[in-house]
Formats: C-alpha cells, structure tokens, sequence
C-alpha cells in the first residue's frame, strides 16, 4: 500500500535520497582538510563547496529516477532502493520540474564560488550539470555504456576535492591528485556493490555495466581491489613527509575485506542493499580518517 502523497515533501525527500549525501560530502571535506594542512582554509568557500555538492548529488539523483523510469529501467524487480517516479510517488511533469530547479539553485551556488575560484570554475559547472544528465540521458547515457566508473573517479574524485582545494588555496599540488584519486576509487565502491547487485536486471535493460560487461566474479574482486588501491596509494605520502595522512586510511582495510567477504558470500537479491549500507559507513570513514591524517600531518 502505497503511503505516500503524491508530489508531497515526503516524496520529494525520498527521491533526493539523503542517504547518498555521504558520497558528495566525502570529497568536500578532504578538499578542505588538504586546505587545512597547507594552511589556506576558508569557511565560507567550504560552505559554498559542500551546498554545491549536495545540491548536484540531489539533481543527480533526480535525473537518474526521471530517465531510468522513462527508459523502464525501473521494473517491479527492481531490487534496489525505490524510485519516485516509478513508485508513483512523484509524477514525471514535476520530476522534470524539481530537476530544473535544483539544476538552476546549483548554477545560483556555483556561481558565489567564482568570487573564491575565478572564472575557471565557470567550465568546470558547466560539465558537473552537463554530465549530471548525460549519466542517464541523451542518445548515448554513460551508465548504460560501462562509463559509470570512469565518471565516478572525476566527478567525485578529481573535481570536488580539487576544485574545493583550489577556491581556498589557488593551486594544484600532486598530494591533491592522490586524495583526488584515492577518493574516487573509494567512492566507486559504491557504484560497484549497486551494478554486483543489479547485474542480471541491468543485462536484461541493456544497461551494460563494468559487471555485466565482466561478469560476477570480476565484480566482486574489483570491489576489493577499488578498496585497496584506494588505501595503498595513500602511502604515497610517505613521500611528502605526511606520515598520518599514509597511515590513517590503511584501518578502512579490515571492515572493506569483511564487507567484501559478506557481499560474495549473499551473491545475488535483495540481502545486497545491507552492503550497501556498510560500503557507505566503510566510505565515509575512510573520508574521516584520511582526512584526520591530513590535518595531523
């Protein structure tokens, strides 16, 4: 029985889907820790950072829900969490509404960073909202054509952490590329327990994942293999005297292997989206803990 008004609060809440804000506020709060450690960090940018992110994770999420339902991606199997319009809690007419006003309140927050970034940031919006929506929609969406990966290391790797770090401190060290790239691969995790659990519905919708392109079995081990390099390149600070910032993200080992562990052992279904969870709090303390390396370093 479906409780929920349509068009309501409750529904617009739902199809946000805050439970996802961890992986947009991840890479801002490393961007600001590397800030922090070089001495250039600034609230008010940060602030701006973190609204902008959210905002674009919210609009992705919204784009994502309108264009996987027009496409019938979303079936009555679909074993993920629920989508509004597929639920019928959001109709399409206003989901293509809610879409543009978030869009336009992320352009309106993106364009106070320019005060702090200059006019480079100007190119870098433009592609945030450009590739917000070809991840699902257009003639060619990325997602359906195993580019979800690939988008996920720049969009939540090298640009937010980079773009955070740069509004604050007007450069681009190498220390940046490696919390850039390590937070993109952590964050892919979760791209990677979502296409394990949605292999065999994604091969029926001709959506065709690094999973469903490799099978099971190569997911699986790439999940774990996301999770190591992501620690393992942080040693590379050693080479920059930055001890913690090396050490500190090595802990996220153990609860990424027993996740990894539970996830192949349950395989297949619905039981997946308990990993999910747990790749979510394994993500973000990893974010907290190379960010308190960063900050001690």
């Amino acid at each position: 029985m479906n409780t929920v008004q349509t068009n309501s609060m409750k529904a617009w809440v739902l199809a946000a889907r805050p439970k996802t804000l961890a992986g947009a506020a991840t890479p801002v709060l490393l961007g600001c820790a590397l800030a922090y450690a070089y001495g250039c960090f600034l609230p008010i940018p940060a602030l701006l950072c973190f609204l902008f992110a959210f905002l674009m994770q919210i609009d992705a999420n919204l784009i994502n829900d309108y264009f996987d339902f027009m496409k019938g991606s979303d079936r009555e199997d679909r074993l993920g969490p629920e989508r509004a319009c597929a639920q019928g809690w959001i109709t399409p007419n206003a989901m293509k509404r809610g879409m543009m006003i978030v869009t336009a309140a992320a352009c309106l927050i993106g364009s106070l960073l320019l005060v702090y970034g200059g006019a480079e940031m100007i190119p870098v919006g433009i592609l945030c909202v450009i590739f917000a929506f070809l991840y699902t929609a257009g003639p060619y969406p990325l997602a359906y054509h195993g580019w979800g990966d690939v988008l996920v290391i720049v969009f939540f790797g090298f640009v937010p952490v980079g773009c955070t770090f740069y509004v604050m401190c007007h450069d681009w060290t190498w220390p940046v590329s490696i919390v850039s790239l390590a937070c993109g691969l952590i964050i892919d995790t979760l791209l990677m327990v979502n296409n394990y659990r949605d292999r065999e519905q994604d091969a029926q919708s001709g959506k065709k994942t690094l999973v469903v392109r490799l099978g099971e079995k190569a997911g699986g081990w790439l999940y774990l293999a996301l999770g190591l390099a992501a620690a393992w390149i942080c040693l590379l600070f050693a080479a920059y005297n930055m001890i913690w910032a090396a050490l500190m993200p090595q802990l996220y080992l153990l609860p990424h292997f027993l996740t990894w562990q539970r996830m192949v052992k349950i395989n297949h279904g619905k039981e997946l989206n308990a990993i999910l969870g747990e790749t979510s709090r394994n993500m973000l303390l990893f974010g907290l803990l190379l960010a308190w390396g960063l900050i001690v370093s």
